[in-house]
């Protein structure tokens, strides 16, 4: 383990740029992995990359190797809503994997990134997710947004961490909700019996914040609602609605009894995504419509006024 204790310079400054600084040779978003999985410490102590680091902080930390992932380049057909110089944003559809891992080494959106761009395919550090900032589920479609490299890594994860990054999602879910407008506020940790799950932790849970508009009530107990997230943990939309009584419909993991209108993974859709573009410092919005399976359930159903 090397260690770093924080001299004058340095004090103010987040966590993950001090230790690029002090490293040259890793990268922040190199840095900002490392953080993530627990090989650095302050006083020994694990910290988010945007502590403030104080005088005399004692940042101990692990220098990984990097590995590379062998990633099978493939040509999959990629729907690319826009693309510069430093970002690509992905229209994903549903039952595309994101990454490769356990029982999904091809196939994957990472391998179609890697075979369209070589930039990704070598990008420092993100070797087992080439560009990516944030990530949605298997079964979950609609936008992601890809960089070309670091400096546009490090301002959009910027933007991941402090919640500037707007997401919003649209979602059929069960039963009707007779608010017009909510939120959910309920930290989400691992669920205890079933390791694959997430669930609602009031105890250990990290915060986890979403808030939902009523679209439309569809007769047989349906609503369609579009979801913002203030925070982004794994499964937080699915994990939310199941907690309130309302699961995203076609959800195989959360929910009872929402499976008999659709059943072939949770009709969950990312049709917006609004940040600062890393290198104009404008903001920039991108939309993408229902893909087909969404839209032919709802064109089953009957609105309720």
């Amino acid at each position: 383990m090397d260690k770093f204790s924080v001299t004058e310079e340095y004090v103010g400054r987040r966590l993950d740029e001090v230790l690029s600084k002090v490293e040259v040779d890793l990268s922040r978003s190199k840095v900002q992995a490392m953080i993530k999985a627990g090989d650095v410490l302050v006083n020994d102590k694990k910290e988010k990359p945007a502590y403030i680091v104080r005088l005399a902080d004692l940042i101990t930390y692990k220098k990984t190797t990097n590995s590379t992932l062998n990633v099978v380049a493939e040509n999959i057909p990629l729907n690319i809503v826009f693309e510069d110089e430093d970002i690509i944003i992905i229209n994903k559809p549903q039952g595309m994997v994101v990454h490769p891992g356990n029982g999904h080494p091809t196939g994957t959106l990472v391998n179609a990134l890697v075979n369209y761009s070589d930039e990704l395919a070598h990008k420092e550090g993100s070797e087992f997710r080439p560009g990516l900032v944030h990530r949605i589920d298997k079964d979950t479609s609609g936008l992601l947004a890809i960089v070309k490299n670091d400096f546009a890594y490090e301002k959009l994860a910027d933007q991941l961490s402090d919640h500037s990054m707007h997401r919003e999602y649209i979602a059929l879910v069960k039963g009707f909700i007779e608010e017009s407008d909510g939120k959910i506020d309920g930290p989400i940790g691992r669920d205890p019996k079933i390791k694959t799950k997430f669930c609602v932790n009031l105890k250990n849970g990290k915060e986890a914040v979403t808030y939902f508009h009523v679209i439309k009530r569809y007769a047989g107990g349906y609503t369609l609602i579009a979801c913002r997230l203030r925070t982004g943990r794994t499964h937080q939309i699915r994990v939310h609605m199941d907690y309130i009584g309302h699961p995203v419909v076609g959800d195989p993991l959360y929910g009872h009894n929402n499976r008999g209108l659709y059943n072939n993974g949770q009709l969950l859709h990312a049709y917006k995504l609004s940040f600062m573009h890393p290198r104009t410092e404008k903001e920039v919005t991108f939309e993408a419509p229902l893909p087909d399976h969404f839209v032919n359930i709802l064109d089953s159903l009957t609105e309720v006024k």
